[in-house]
């Protein structure tokens, strides 16, 4: 099962019982860290045109 869809059933879990955070992800079997985890960017292109410049500053 995706991380996606685990962290929404850890939310509703919150929701509708009263079941703390650690006892809902682990109920669901998700990780801590998987739980808490925020992606700094939201795709690489920000990596990709600082690679290529860089690649085009320092041909051989």
């Amino acid at each position: 099962m995706p991380t996606k869809v685990r962290k929404t059933w850890v939310q509703a879990l919150q929701k509708n019982n009263s079941v703390t955070i650690t006892m809902s992800y682990g109920i669901v079997g998700l990780s801590r860290c998987a739980y808490y985890y925020q992606p700094k960017l939201q795709d690489d292109s920000m990596i990709i045109s600082v690679l290529n410049a860089i690649t085009d500053r320092h041909l051989r």
